[in-house]
Parts: C-alpha cells; sequence; structure tokens
C-alpha cells in the first residue's frame, strides 16, 4: 500500500537526515520482505519515495550485502524489469525457543530460512540446564560459519511462555520446581553469555510472528493466530502487524473462558491443549515423548488422537467466534507442534463446527492452516530479531 505523502513530509520533517534514511532503508526492506522480490519502480509507487531516492537506498542496500538483483523479468512492453530481493546471506540471527517439553536454538538467514538448529528435549525446563544449552550450541554453530557470516549475526531473539514458573494444570509441588525462572532476568544473562542483543517475545506470539512474516500471514491484513504446543496459545494481527500489547501479552488466547465437562468454567488451555492427550496417554501407561520426537506415532495412536481432535476442534470453533465477536477478523489461523496431516485434519473440522455455531451478528472469519508448524516459536524469535534491526 502506498505510503501516504503527508507522512512521509511528516517524518522527513521531524527527524534528521541520517533517521530519514534509516526509516527508508527499513521501509523498502520490509516490503522486499512482505512482498518478495519488487523492482525498483513498484518499491517507489508503494514507499511513496522518488525513483531517484529509491535506487540511492536499493544501491547503499546492495553495497552493504543486505539486497541483491534477481533474474529479470520480461514483459511485452519495454525493458525487462529486475527485481531486488533480499540477500540471504545479508544478516543471520539466533531464535530459542524454551519450551515445556524441549528448547530449540535456530540459526536463522535473513530470507528466514533456518541454517542450523538444535534441540534439548527434558521432563522440565530450568534455568542452568538452558543457559548450558545455549551456549554450547551456539559456540558449535558459529564454528560451521566463515568470518563475514560470523560477523552478520545481529541478535538472537527468544519465545517462552508468559510467567514461565506458572505453568497452567500442574500440582502446586510441581508448580515449585520452576519457581526459580522469576528471579531469572533472561534477556541480560543471555547478552552477557552471548555478547548479542536480546528481544523477549511470548513464544505463541513469536510463532505468530513466524507466520506472518514467512507463511500463509501474508494473505490477510487481519486476524487471529492460534499455535497449539503442550499448552494452547496465540496471536493477534492488525494492520499487517503483529500486535504485541501494552505489556507484551497480547493474543493471550489460552485464557479464554471455556465450559468443562461438568459445567464449571474453565480456560481454553485447559481443554484445547496436547498437554490434554498427553494425559490420556499417561491414563493407560503410555510414553508420551512419542508425541514430540516421532511423528508417525500420532498416526498409530489414532484412536487416542481422534477424540482430542474432535474435542479441540469443538473448542477453537468456539473460541474463534469469540475473538470475532471483540474484532471482525479476516481469517483465523491454526498452526501446531503436531505433524501437516494433523493440522489439516483440525482445521477441516473446525470449518465444519463454525458453521453448526450460533453466528447471529457476526462476519464469519476464513478458517485456515497455518504453514510453518512446530518450530514456528523458535523461527519467529529469531524473526524478531532481524526485524528489530531492519525492519519497520
Amino acid at each position: 500500500m502506498p505510503m501516504d505523502d503527508g507522512l512521509v513530509r511528516e517524518i522527513s520533517a521531524g527527524l534528521s537526515q541520517r533517521g530519514v534514511r534509516d526509516h527508508n532503508e527499513r521501509l523498502l526492506l520490509s516490503l522486499i520482505q512482505r512482498h518478495g522480490g519488487l523492482p525498483a519502480s513498484d518499491l517507489s509507487k508503494r514507499a511513496g519515495l522518488s525513483p531517484p531516492t529509491v535506487s540511492s537506498i536499493l544501491r547503499r542496500l546492495e553495497a552493504e550485502g543486505l539486497v541483491m538483483k534477481g533474474e529479470p523479468v520480461r514483459g511485452k512492453v519495454g525493458k525487462p524489469s529486475t527485481p531486488m530481493r533480499l540477500a540471504a546471506d545479508g544478516a543471520f540471527s539466533f531464535g530459542l525457543k524454551i519450551g515445556r517439553r524441549s528448547a530449540e536454538l535456530v540459526l536463522m538467514d535473513f530470507v528466514g530460512t533456518s541454517r542450523n538448529e538444535r534441540t534439548l528435549s527434558y521432563s522440565r525446563p530450568m534455568p542452568d540446564e538452558i543457559f548450558a544449552f545455549v551456549q554450547t550450541s551456539i559456540s558449535e554453530i558459529k564454528a560451521t560459519l566463515t568470518a563475514d557470516q560470523e560477523g552478520r549475526i545481529c541478535g538472537i531473539g527468544v519465545g517462552a511462555a508468559f510467567e514461565l514458573w506458572n505453568w497452567p494444570d500442574e500440582a502446586a509441588e510441581r508448580r515449585a520446581e520452576f519457581i526459580e525462572w522469576q528471579s531469572v532476568d533472561l534477556s541480560a544473562r543471555l547478552q552477557d553469555m552471548t555478547g548479542l542483543p536480546v528481544s523477549l517475545l511470548n513464544d505463541a506470539t513469536a510463532a505468530c510472528q513466524a507466520e506472518h512474516s514467512f507463511g500463509r500471514g501474508k494473505e490477510f491484513r487481519d486476524y487471529a493466530y492460534f499455535f497449539i504446543g503442550a499448552y494452547i496459545g496465540g496471536g493477534v494481527v492488525l494492520d499487517n502487524t503483529v500486535y504485541k500489547g501494552r505489556q507484551g501479552n497480547a493474543g493471550a488466547l489460552g485464557s479464554l473462558r471455556s465450559i468443562g465437562p461438568n459445567g464449571e468454567s474453565m480456560q481454553l488451555v485447559e481443554m484445547a491443549s496436547i498437554r490434554q492427550l498427553e494425559q490420556r496417554l499417561l491414563e493407560i501407561d503410555l510414553d508420551t515423548r512419542q508425541l514430540w520426537s516421532d511423528p508417525e506415532s500420532w498416526t498409530t495412536l489414532a484412536r487416542y488422537v481422534d477424540p482430542w481432535l474432535r474435542q479441540t476442534a469443538q473448542e477453537l470453533s468456539k473460541a474463534a467466534l469469540s475473538v470475532c465477536s471483540v474484532i471482525d477478523f479476516e481469517a483465523i489461523l491454526i498452526d501446531g507442534a503436531f505433524p501437516e496431516a494433523i493440522r489439516h485434519d483440525l482445521v477441516d473440522r473446525v470449518r465444519r463446527y463454525v458453521i453448526t455455531q450460533d453466528t447471529r451478528g457476526l462476519i464469519l472469519p476464513h478458517i485456515e492452516a497455518g504453514s510453518i508448524g512446530r518450530k514456528a516459536r523458535a523461527i519467529g524469535a529469531a524473526t524478531r530479531a532481524i526485524d528489530t534491526l531492519f525492519m519497520l
């Protein structure tokens, strides 16, 4: 969408020349990330900047290794246009996901590709173990890079659950095991350890960021996003921007109210998380770790997975309409830490249940599958580190 001319003038009047250049560089980089390869003429129209200004910025970004020319596109009339693309090696960032069952560290490049990754599984996440994992993994990954690539690592993003020490539906003695996290300054510890700038965000918001930057989120302007891991969480996108909220906890969709099997008031997190499937497997002495380590197990455990899918779809259909009663979202995107086939089955079920609900006064949203999957939280965390430095 072209930038308003008045806004461009206002920015130019209120910022130093260096500040204007920084803003305009970020604007062009953001447009290229959002739309893929774009020729200078299209960038000029979308950004509301003059062609000479765009050409000058692109030359500078190309010299810095942040963008590169794509293959010329020949049309029916005139000279072929040359799209400008992000250079994959232009920048790198680490993304760390701290989850209930595992931690993941990825090295992501400028175009959103995971170049290297490490995973740590555990029965419960403890600070010293997490920090040792991060330190060892970063050293190992850096050893695989050239000096130039290592010098282009711009930061580390962290996606972790809100109030990491306060897991829902755990017994009091189990919650006490996590209390150590309450006194941990994640940002300070990681910055001291890595020497890199640190960006913190909610793990489900991180997953939403990944979907918005590199997945199907590009197709929609406003949507609510559900990510189903051990516990369900969510994110909110408004006007093509992932909305973090006043304290970074916007999109806490797992806290939506629900009705339990006996009519009691419960939260969505207690009714539509993989934790409920784990509990069913534990009741019959089956190893729950296979859900996280063996994607094929979701097929072999179909007799237990199917009832979980039915309940989760019912809860998501009600939750989707609840959030649309506050904001008329164009779409609801659903993703999670499970195989792609399970994701599409779940989305199909939610679509069927939504049309059976009372939708008076509502505009039905599109119900769509996300596209990033299990690594979304780590990739989204890495995306935030790059966006902080290079994007609007």
